[in-house]
């Protein structure tokens, strides 16, 4: 009961998680903000995870879900209230880095729980029932964000995603007592410099790290290039969903994939088809050819995150899961803050092509990193 729950809390904040970050996002050329200011606003989004998300791990694990989860549905929601009565750039950087705030409590604690509530031999289809939670997320978001720009405008808009956050606390808040308590007596933490002397774990954070950069700045240019090229917040929103769609069918099928092909090689094979995907959007300006470009990066990308975060789980020492997972999201959050506002100053010297042809070559480099040992899932009675 407790996991379905989880999962049930996972679909609406991620839900709003997406709705938000693309309605910003809009709002933000909608105020004739340029590429740069842009991807200034997305960094802003991810400041806050990226300095949070490992205190954020060690907090759930020491005192329980319960209080992070309000407490990020409390920022998501305040936040996302600015832009309703304060229509102005500034207002949206400041929204941004509050519901950043909402989302670096949020995602860790959710991905913790998952494993925490999963007995050993069912940790990795749970969590590839939790990575469909987020496809499907990934999928109504980005459909929100456009029908309620178009039908209700961008302040009312902002309101309609905070709403999602808002019904996470609500939930949680009747429900949550169900949930695990923390950890009062943890392990003691281990430095970061012993963490990262560990090769794999070093492999693991780099594969998702590049896994997220890919996704993010595809979910970030693709609203930049087809608002360049004339098409509707529908329009763009759809295409968002069709990346989802896509990443939702992957992941259907990730543990018949791992057992088929094992990790390493899965992973290389998804960033190879992510880098066709990136190689092939500037070709393009036919809404029905980008949504294949999109199915197709989908499918590249899908399966990546899924694998990171179950490998790291694995590697976590008993008590402090939530930390390892902290750790990951950090330096995934680490690129999120620095890639956008570095290629928004290379879209506005170069345009919009050379991003796509760089990223499609990162995520080449990608599936060569991935060809290597990352350090297997252990079987069930290792953990």
């Amino acid at each position: 009961m407790a996991l379905y729950l989880v999962f049930a809390v996972t679909f609406i904040g991620f839900v709003g998680v997406n709705a938000s970050r693309v309605v910003l996002q809009l709002y933000a050329l909608d105020l004739q903000a340029s590429p740069t200011q842009v991807g200034i606003l997305i960094a802003f989004y991810y400041v806050c995870p990226l300095l949070l998300s490992w205190p954020a791990g060690t907090w759930g694990d020491r005192y329980g879900p319960r209080r992070p989860l309000v407490f990020s549905a409390v920022c998501g929601a305040g936040g996302l209230l600015i832009p309703y009565y304060v229509q102005s750039l500034p207002a949206l950087y400041l929204a941004g880095t509050l519901s950043g705030m909402s989302f670096a409590f949020f995602l860790v604690i959710v991905q913790n729980l998952v494993g925490v509530l999963s007995a050993p031999d069912q940790r990795a289809q749970n969590f590839s029932n939790f990575s469909l939670v987020g496809a499907t997320s990934n999928f109504v978001g980005p459909l929100v964000a456009g029908l309620s720009v178009d039908y209700l405008q961008y302040p009312r808009a902002c309101v309609v995603a905070g709403a999602f956050s808002l019904a996470t606390g609500v939930m949680v808040v009747i429900w949550g007592k169900i949930l695990p308590g923390g950890t009062r007596r943890t392990s003691p933490r281990a430095p970061l410099g012993e963490t990262l002397a560990d090769p794999a774990v070093v492999r693991i954070l780099a594969i998702g790290a590049l896994v997220q950069l890919g996704t993010d700045l595809f979910q970030f240019y693709i609203p930049v290039y087809g608002v360049g090229i004339g098409l509707s917040a529908s329009a763009i929103g759809s295409l968002l969903a069709t990346f989802a769609a896509a990443s939702f069918i992957v992941r259907f099928a990730l543990a018949r994939l791992i057992r088929q092909l094992g990790e390493d090689k899965l992973l290389a094979y998804s960033f190879y088809i992510a880098a066709v995907g990136f190689a092939l959007v500037p070709l393009f300006q036919d809404v029905v050819m980008l949504a294949i470009v999109s199915f197709i990066f989908g499918l590249g990308t899908g399966c990546g995150q899924p694998i990171a975060t179950m490998l790291m789980f694995s590697r976590a020492t008993d008590g402090r899961s939530g930390e390892a997972l902290g750790l990951r999201l950090t330096v995934n959050n680490l690129v999120r803050v620095i890639a956008p506002a570095l290629f928004g100053f290379i879209v506005s010297g170069f345009g919009l092509a050379p991003v796509f042809y760089i990223n499609a070559v990162m995520m080449g480099a990608g599936g060569l990193v991935s060809r290597t040992n990352t350090g297997k899932v252990p079987p069930p009675d290792a953990k």
